[in-house]
């Protein structure tokens, strides 16, 4: 099955002790390698710190409907580009436990889950979402950039769920820019309400005049809350 295929990844080692690991998911289209570099190019030297290994994994290529079956490098299969469709919900299961792999390596590296963060840009904070939502809710945080989840998501309903039986669920920041043309800023501010409304807590930054891409601002925004979050181990 392709989706249980090892991953590929591109790793930025901390500079000091690993005690704290990120897992940075990319968009449609993209690979983890072209994340981070553009990472890089908004904001020098990127996502790099003293005790966190951040961890950008590629996406394996699939036939993707929106671009009419060609090959791409997406997470899972959408009907459209909608917040109106339904799920294609047997390739997003089927990533999420592809993915769960590279949570287990940190967790088998001595990186206990609530030292591990999850996110993504576009399409990859989608996948984050389901992944730490409906499968992972013991890490530290899930983030999701320029990013949105169907109105009938089934997210929605694993948060409900887990909430109504008084379990813990990490907290969801959320950045998006006001001029995004591809993932409406009304999508992502949506999928924040919903996911609110189901219980979860989360964080929802607009960005004006931002289109769908990344933006220093953005990025230290994200870099501080990582820190906030995964602060230095004390051991």
């Amino acid at each position: 099955m392709a989706a249980m295929q090892k991953l590929l990844k591109c790793v930025v080692s901390p500079t000091g002790k690993h005690s704290a690991s990120v897992i940075f998911l990319h968009g449609s289209g993209d690979t983890g390698q072209g994340l981070r570099a553009w990472v890089q190019d908004v904001m020098m030297p990127g996502l790099t710190f003293d005790h966190i290994r951040v961890i950008y994994p590629t996406a394996p290529a699939r036939p993707y409907t929106p671009m009419y079956g060609a090959l791409s490098n997406v997470w899972f299969d959408r009907y459209k580009i909608s917040n109106n469709s339904p799920e294609h919900l047997q390739s997003i299961d089927a990533m999420c436990c592809a993915l769960g792999s590279i949570i287990q390596d940190e967790v088998t590296a001595g990186i206990p889950k609530h030292r591990i963060i999850i996110g993504g840009f576009s399409m990859g904070g989608a996948m984050a979402i389901h992944l730490v939502c409906r499968y992972h809710p013991d890490i530290a945080g899930v983030f999701a950039l320029s990013s949105f989840l169907n109105k009938d998501s089934v997210a929605f309903k694993a948060v409900e769920e887990r909430v109504r039986a008084g379990h813990f669920l990490p907290e969801l920041l959320q950045c998006h820019g006001t001029s995004d043309e591809l993932v409406l800023h009304h999508w992502g501010e949506d999928t924040s309400m919903l996911l609110q409304k189901a219980g979860m807590t989360t964080a929802f930054h607009s960005l004006p005049g931002l289109y769908h891409q990344l933006s220093l601002p953005e990025m230290e925004l994200l870099k501080a809350w990582i820190l906030h979050k995964l602060p230095p181990s004390s051991s």
